[in-house]
C-alpha cells in the first residue's frame, strides 16, 4: 500500500508539473506533449516512455486496490471481534480518526472513477465536452470551458487532496519515517504541503481557463 501510493504521488507531482505548461500557452504545451512520446529515442521507441509509464502505474494502481481491499476486508473482519473500541483524550467514543482518513477509502473510489473519465477525456479524446481537438492544448480548453467538467475536476482534487493528507503521512510512517514526536510533525507538514500542493496545483489551470488568463 505504502509504496505503490508513492509511486503514484511522485507521478502525481510530475503530471502536475506539466499540466502548468499551459501557462505558457497553446506551443509550450503541445511542445511538452509531443516531448513525452518522443522522450529516450533512440534507445527507447516511439511512445515507449509511455507504455513504461503506464505498466508501471498499472501494477502500482492494482497493487494499490488490491491492499486497499485487502485492508478493509482484516478490519471489518476485526471489528466483529470487538465490542469496545479503545478511547482516547482525542476520541472519547472510540472515534481516533481525522476526517482525511475517514474519507480514505470513499475517496479512493471518487478518484479511481474520476482517473477514467480523465482519460476518456484528455488523453484519448473519446469523450469530448466542448468539442473534439487533435491539439492537447484545444482539447484542455475546450474541456475546461465546460462548467460541469470544471466542477467534477474540482471535486476530484479535492478527493486528491483528502487522499494525499493521509496518505503520504501513512505511507512514509510505514515505511519507517515516523521515529519520534519531532519525525511526527515533520511527517504532518510534508503530508499538508504535498496534498496542498497538488490540489492547488492541479486547480490553477481549469480555474484559470474559467478567469481567462489562458485562452
Amino acid at each position: 500500500m505504502a509504496v505503490s501510493g508513492l509511486i503514484m504521488v511522485l507521478y502525481l507531482l510530475a503530471h502536475m508539473y506539466g499540466n502548468l505548461m499551459a501557462f505558457g500557452g497553446r506551443e509550450t504545451f503541445n511542445n511538452y506533449a509531443t516531448h513525452l512520446h518522443v522522450l529516450g529515442e533512440p534507445i527507447l521507441p516511439y511512445d515507449g516512455f509511455f507504455w513504461i509509464l503506464r505498466v508501471v502505474l498499472t501494477a502500482a494502481l492494482i497493487a494499490h486496490i488490491y491492499a486497499a481491499a485487502h485492508l478493509t476486508a482484516r478490519d471489518w473482519r476485526a471489528r466483529t471481534r470487538i465490542t469496545n473500541r479503545y478511547q482516547s483524550k482525542k476520541g472519547r467514543r472510540g472515534v481516533q480518526r481525522s476526517y482525511s482518513s475517514f474519507t480514505l477509502r470513499w475517496g479512493g473510489v471518487v478518484i479511481f472513477l474520476y482517473v477514467i473519465f480523465h482519460i476518456l477525456n484528455l488523453t484519448t479524446g473519446t469523450i469530448h465536452p466542448g468539442g473534439p481537438s487533435p491539439s492537447p492544448y484545444d482539447r484542455l480548453l475546450n474541456s475546461m470551458s465546460v462548467w460541469w467538467v470544471v466542477a467534477v475536476y474540482t471535486l476530484a482534487l479535492l478527493a486528491v487532496g483528502f487522499h494525499l493528507r493521509h496518505g503520504v503521512w501513512s505511507a512514509l510512517t510505514t515505511l519507517g519515517a515516523n521515529t519520534s514526536p519531532k519525525a511526527r510533525t515533520r511527517l504532518n507538514i510534508l503530508a499538508y504541503l504535498i496534498s496542498i500542493a497538488v490540489t492547488v496545483g492541479f486547480l490553477l489551470v481549469p480555474w484559470s481557463i474559467v478567469a481567462g488568463l489562458i485562452h
